[in-house]
């Protein structure tokens, strides 16, 4: 599969009793440890999550986690992204057979938990999109290394549901 070593280290969320099982690869990861916010003066930063889907195993594979466009006003506490360029990279993507699946950013936090403005800014995302999916993730990633360093959640427009991340370093085949 492209942007999926074999072997490569991921981590696990299963998603509530669906059967469905979220894996991060070691490159959104790596995206993710690259922009956490530890030193006093970093700003936040953001962007969106691409996957496919693995029908047979139930898989949704993130593969690509974009962001820090030169257009995204950051400052130390905030995150709003240029949804221009945002929509153009979900077309983009699109063609290339991944699929938009929601939202990151980072927290000043250890251990992040999202905010009412977070919940809100997802929650809408998923109600004016158009989409064929029971909703979106939004990941916040804290100073701490995943997946403790990670909030995971799934929004589906009415209410959030944290996930729990089931191995922290298992290879992907």
């Amino acid at each position: 599969m492209p942007g999926v070593r074999s072997g490569a280290a991921v981590i696990e969320y299963r998603v509530g009793n669906s059967g469905q099982v979220i894996v991060f690869t070691s490159s959104v990861l790596a995206c993710f440890r690259r922009h956490r916010q530890i030193r006093w003066f970093q700003r936040e930063g953001g962007g969106q999550l691409f996957a496919r889907f693995r029908f047979k195993e139930r898989w949704i594979v993130v593969e690509e986690a974009t962001g820090l466009r030169a257009n995204d006003r950051r400052t130390s506490i905030s995150f709003i992204p240029d949804r221009k360029a945002e929509q153009a990279e979900i077309n983009n993507r699109h063609h290339e057979g991944m699929h938009y699946i929601g939202d990151w950013h980072t927290h000043r936090e250890d251990m992040p938990h999202p905010s009412t403005t977070d919940f809100a800014s997802i929650g809408e995302c998923v109600l004016r999109s158009m989409h064929d999916l029971n909703g979106f993730l939004l990941v916040i990633v804290g100073r701490a290394a995943p997946p403790e360093g990670l909030h995971v959640s799934f929004h589906d427009g009415a209410c959030a549901r944290q996930l729990v991340a089931l191995s922290r370093r298992r290879r992907l085949r």
